[in-house]
């Protein structure tokens, strides 16, 4: 080789080495609770007996927590599997059934069937109960409940509870929606707080045990796993980490945060686009007619781009079994967004407004007020204020943070 070519391969060289030292960066600016507990608190593990309430977003790297685990000499006697199965298998609603990890041989007893809840006897075989899952940020996403019931349980079994902490999609300054009312309390609303609450799930665990959420008041012996090089600021794209869909329909973060506003049209007769290839980005039904001018004024609103769609639903295995008008041409919208779009809860509200108005028959469902945690949400002028409450859970929320 000449020496003028050795010259001009030395800049290459220098430019693949940078880039390559780049996505390394973008990589790793967060690192998560699970990650920080492989890296630092094996130790305090040697020994015990471990039970996993897991799902496939509980991962170091590209491997789950319970290979990693497993083949760091951890003894680990049982999973407990939430909505959607610990491997992620399961659509929304399906029953998880009781039995045993194929390729590990680990127990599976589920928590989202005829137990929703620990029981004793599933607890007799662990020391330490560890939590992780991804969560959306919304409180009617069922993770955050099964955490509850989690923590409520190592209280009363006298059993140590680990939560690995994540980042919330959404970011920790975004809060909307009303609060939860007492007698909407359910399983997709167990916390006094609003529907996007800008909270990680170790900070909802201490936030609920210090304000007395918990069964009975109880404080349980837990500890939260911290993440490392996460702020409040960062929305999933920002901190470098690949997006696992934390169940079946949440295919992408666009379809993760738009979620926190159209899940809405669950509680309503209007199809939410399970079955498509875009849920809770497209949404519609036979009846629903379009005013091109009001959908503009909507876009504009919220920073985000509408368009008229004309969709069939269809039972996807693993992901929505028999949808609302399946196998029926339904019209509707779909949503694309913006970078500048920001406040998903409001406009799933005002879309929902907008689209029942415009769907002949349509109806509201019971099962909205228990989405919305009130009945004020079929009040079209309920985006005017979130209410008092809410704004005194902005100000107590900020004494349970654990990043800047």
């Amino acid at each position: 080789m000449k020496s003028n070519q050795v010259f001009l391969l030395i800049p290459f060289l220098v430019l693949i080495l940078t880039c390559n030292t780049q996505q390394n960066e973008s990589i790793s600016i967060v690192k998560t609770g699970a990650e920080v507990l492989i890296e630092n608190y094996l130790p305090d593990l040697a020994g015990k007996r471990v039970g996993l309430v897991v799902n496939h977003t509980a991962r170091v790297g590209n491997t789950l927590v319970l290979d990693t685990l497993i083949s760091s000499g951890v003894h680990v006697t049982s999973i407990f599997a939430p909505e959607h199965g610990y491997r992620g298998e399961s659509g929304a609603g399906e029953i998880i059934e009781d039995g045993i990890d194929v390729q590990t041989g680990v127990h599976v007893f589920s928590l989202y069937g005829s137990n929703k809840r620990p029981t004793q006897e599933m607890m007799e075989s662990i020391d330490i109960l560890i939590f992780d899952m991804q969560d959306v940020g919304a409180r009617f996403y069922t993770y955050n409940t099964t955490m509850k019931y989690i923590l409520e349980a190592g209280n009363e079994f006298n059993k140590e509870v680990w939560i690995l902490d994540r980042p919330n999609p959404a970011g920790g300054e975004y809060v909307a929606g009303w609060i939860l009312e007492k007698e909407f309390e359910s399983f997709v609303g167990a916390y006094p707080i609003p529907i996007a609450h800008g909270l990680t799930l170790g900070e909802l665990a201490i936030m609920a045990v210090n304000e007395g959420w918990l069964k009975g008041g109880t404080k349980p012996d837990f500890r939260v796993i911290k993440m490392e090089g996460w702020n409040r600021s960062m929305k999933w794209p920002d901190t470098g980490l690949e997006w696992v869909p934390p169940s079946p329909n949440l295919p992408s973060f666009e379809h993760a945060f738009v979620y926190l506003g159209t899940c809405f049209f669950e509680g309503t007769t209007l199809s939410e686009g399970r079955g498509t290839s875009d849920p809770f980005l497209t949404i519609g039904s036979p009846s629903t007619n379009i005013e091109p001018i009001r959908l503009e004024s909507i876009s504009k609103n919220y920073k985000v781009e509408l368009d008229t769609v004309t969709f069939i639903p269809k039972s996807i295995q693993g992901k929505s079994l028999n949808p609302k008008f399946e196998g029926k041409s339904a019209f509707g919208v779909s949503i694309k967004t913006t970078p500048e779009y920001d406040d998903p809860v409001s406009f799933g509200v005002e879309l929902m407004h907008y689209l029942m108005d415009q769907s002949e028959g349509a109806e509201y469902k019971e099962y909205l007020h228990l989405l919305a945690g009130t009945k004020k949400i079929i009040n079209p002028n309920s985006l005017q204020n979130w209410g008092e409450s809410f704004e005194e859970f902005t100000k107590k929320r900020k004494k349970y943070f654990l990043y800047d």
